[in-house]
């Protein structure tokens, strides 16, 4: 999620732990108006909106200590971010162990678009479903 990103907690496992999706980082969309879409989910729902979207906390239910996000962004239609997928949406992933878990979808020959990038948010990746749909793994 390079384009819109807000500030996460350091929540990664340890790089021994299992390469695997511990959950749902974020959800994306089209939208033909995402400041109007994003003023509307504000107005009648109720959405804590910044230009971004919205961040939604939750708590493990395994270790209530640990915090994790959900964001929700509509993105400008057309946007070239969810390329080279024709859908109009696209799921992030949050994962543990990001570089073990490409190293399994590599043998498996999941289709990786590029190599992992690190920023202050964590790690990200994008790979390709048997769909066609464009998917991100984050490790926070």
């Amino acid at each position: 999620m390079e384009e819109q990103k807000n500030v996460i907690p350091n929540t990664s496992a340890p790089s021994n732990a299992t390469p695997k999706v511990t959950g749902i980082g974020g959800i994306f969309f089209f939208s033909d108006n995402p400041k109007e879409t994003r003023e509307w989910y504000a107005q009648n729902l109720g959405f804590d909106i910044t230009e971004w979207g919205s961040s939604f906390e939750s708590r493990s239910a395994n270790n209530p200590d640990e915090v994790t996000h959900l964001q929700w962004s509509p993105f400008q239609t057309g946007s070239d971010y969810f390329a080279p997928s024709k859908k109009e949406f696209m799921i992030n992933y949050r994962v543990q162990n990001i570089e073990g878990l490409v190293h399994k979808l590599k043998e498996n020959g999941v289709t990786i678009l590029d190599d992992i990038a690190s920023s202050d948010y964590g790690k990200f990746v994008h790979i390709m479903d048997t769909d066609g749909n464009k998917i991100e793994l984050w490790e926070p």
